[in-house]
């Protein structure tokens, strides 16, 4: 599980325009000097051609610095239209996904509140709502599991939405960083991506867990990295605290933790892109890298002492990242239930 020279090298980009542009159009500078969001798309859809581990290492770096949120769930959307059916959708849509200039979000749920129906003239509408959609305000185009009802049964289907026909609520989550929002759809019209949702669903929710877990280790090493400096410079009865054993032994084990959090990312971002025990290794990363996270942030507060909770550090950021993060595309519970029974230890 290496990356290659061409790798490191972006990921050594993406960590050189953050750094360069802190609070500025990070999404316009990733798409117009990195090309980041067609790094996963096919050539013949106006992308890149590369895979979903590229897209692993600009999330890690987006992470670490907290930075353009969107872009994780743009690419979910991205590859949820690839995995569907019509191919008349990805050559309309995936263009402006790979040049930056669409945004896009994937609007599902626990549950699926939304329904579709076709007329006469085979056009499509969507109607109903979806809570807690990832940067739900600031999307131009939704992708919308539904149900559909015909011949006395249902089933799911995918559909894609523009932003323009759907009413959005922005929601005030604990992370400001990671914006959602409640999208209602009124007989909103809709563009059909596959008549069957369910197999595309599972494989959104293997990238969305392994996407999530790259951002985890990101912020993970920065919340280390800021804890590690402060103990170097932060004095106490004549000394650096970093010098007291206790807290070497502590940054000690946070290290061990993040360390083993990267590899299980790695490990599932390397089995996304071979397509190899995909779910095995999404799970295992998700419900690894979210309790790993949260350790080591809460660890960072702890050592900063005080000003770790004060607004004037940034380290309350990490910390709040890594508790919404732990919650998203389900738990760690969750996932270690999943994993149990992908490899034959469930009851």
């Amino acid at each position: 599980m290496r990356f290659d020279p061409e790798q490191e090298e972006l990921r050594r980009t993406v960590r050189t325009l953050l750094e360069r542009t802190a609070g500025g159009d990070v999404w316009r500078l990733l798409a117009e000097q990195v090309g980041a969001h067609s790094l996963a798309i096919p050539e013949e859809f106006g992308g890149a051609g590369f895979s979903v581990v590229e897209t692993h290492v600009v999330v890690e770096e987006l992470g670490a610095a907290l930075a353009a949120p969107g872009f994780l769930s743009t690419a979910l959307a991205a590859q949820a239209i690839l995995a569907a059916d019509s191919a008349d959708a990805k050559t309309a849509l995936l263009p402006g996904i790979a040049d930056g200039h669409v945004r896009a979000t994937v609007a599902w749920g626990e549950e699926f509140q939304t329904a579709a129906e076709s007329s006469d003239d085979g056009t499509w509408s969507v109607a109903g709502s979806q809570e807690h959609v990832l940067d739900g305000a600031e999307a131009d185009l939704f992708v919308v599991p539904a149900r559909v009802v015909d011949g006395g049964g249902s089933r799911l289907g995918l559909f894609a939405v523009t932003a323009g026909d759907a009413a959005v609520l922005p929601v005030e989550t604990v992370d400001p960083n990671r914006p959602q929002a409640v999208v209602r759809f009124q007989r909103s019209p809709a563009r059909l991506l596959s008549a069957d949702a369910a197999p595309v669903l599972d494989r959104i929710l293997d990238l969305a867990c392994v996407m999530i877990s790259a951002e985890q280790v990101g912020g993970a090493q920065r919340a280390f990295d800021l804890t590690l400096a402060y103990a170097k410079q932060r004095v106490q009865f004549g000394r650096p605290i970093g010098s007291f054993q206790a807290v070497k032994h502590r940054l000690a084990d946070l290290y061990t933790l993040l360390e083993s959090a990267r590899s299980a990312s790695y490990a599932a971002a390397f089995a996304a892109a071979s397509g190899h025990e995909v779910g095995v290794a999404a799970s295992r990363a998700k419900a690894y890298c979210s309790e790993a996270f949260s350790t080591i942030a809460g660890e960072a507060i702890q050592l900063h002492g005080g000003i770790g909770i004060t607004w004037e550090h940034p380290i309350h950021w990490y910390f709040k990242r890594a508790h919404a993060t732990a919650q998203l595309f389900g738990t760690p519970a969750w996932h270690r239930r999943r994993y149990a029974r992908a490899v034959g230890l469930a009851a």
